[in-house]
C-alpha cells in the first residue's frame, strides 16, 4: 500500500506539471485531458481518477500554482517591504509558464464565471495574506496615514508592474524595477504627515 500511495503522488505531480505546460503552450481553449495525460506519460483514466472534467483540473491546479504561500519578512520600512514584494511579483509574472497562462486565463475568466470566481478567490487570499499586513505595518510605523485603504493601496502597488509585464508585455530591467519601487513608495506616502518638526 505504501508503494501505491507514492506512485499516486508521483502521477498527480506529473499531471499538474503537464497541465501547466499544456496551458502555457496551447491555452485553455485548446486544452484537452488527452493532451495532458499524453504529456504526463499516463493513461487519461489517471486524470479522471483525480478530476471529473477539464475545468475542475484547471481550477485546482492553477489556484495551487498561483496561491503558493510565502512569508513576507518585516524589513523595518515600507520601502524595504515594497522592494521585496515587487521583486517577488516580478519574478512570478516573468516565469515562463505564468507569463503565458495568466493572460489566457484572464480572457477565459470573461467567458466563464467559474474561472473568474476562482481567480478572484485566489487573488483575495494572497492580498489578505501578504498585501494587507504590509500596509497595516506601514500604518503602525507612521509611514502611512491611519485612514489608508489597504485595498486601494495594494492596487497601486500591484497595478503598474502587472500592466508592464502582463498587459503591455514589456521587459522590466533592474533599474526599471528600482525606479518603480521608489515611485510606488513615494505615491503611497504622499499623504503621510512626515517626521515631526524639531526646529523649535
Amino acid at each position: 500500500m505504501a508503494g501505491a500511495a507514492v506512485l499516486r503522488g508521483e502521477i498527480t505531480t506529473a499531471l499538474r506539471s503537464a497541465l501547466l505546460e499544456e496551458l502555457a503552450a496551447n491555452g485553455y481553449g485548446r486544452l484537452s485531458i488527452e493532451a495532458v495525460a499524453r504529456r504526463a506519460g499516463v493513461a487519461k483514466t489517471a486524470v479522471y481518477r483525480r478530476w471529473n472534467a477539464k475545468i475542475d483540473m484547471v481550477l485546482e491546479v492553477v489556484a495551487e500554482f498561483a496561491g503558493r504561500k510565502f512569508s513576507l519578512p518585516d524589513t523595518g520600512s515600507l520601502h524595504g517591504d515594497l522592494g521585496l514584494v515587487l521583486h517577488i511579483l516580478a519574478a512570478a509574472l516573468e516565469h515562463p509558464l505564468a507569463s503565458q497562462i495568466i493572460p489566457d486565463l484572464l480572457v477565459e475568466a470573461g467567458r466563464d464565471p467559474k474561472i473568474a470566481e476562482a481567480l478572484q478567490r485566489t487573488q483575495r487570499a494572497i492580498q489578505d495574506e501578504v498585501g494587507v499586513p504590509l500596509i497595516k505595518r506601514a500604518i503602525e510605523r507612521g509611514e502611512l496615514p491611519a485612514d489608508t485603504d489597504p485595498d486601494l493601496a495594494i492596487d497601486l502597488v500591484v497595478g503598474p508592474i502587472y500592466w508592464r509585464l502582463t498587459v503591455a508585455r514589456r521587459p522590466l530591467s533592474p533599474d526599471d524595477l528600482a525606479q518603480l519601487i521608489d515611485a510606488t513608495a513615494a505615491a503611497l506616502t504622499a499623504g503621510a504627515p512626515g517626521p515631526p518638526d524639531r526646529t523649535n
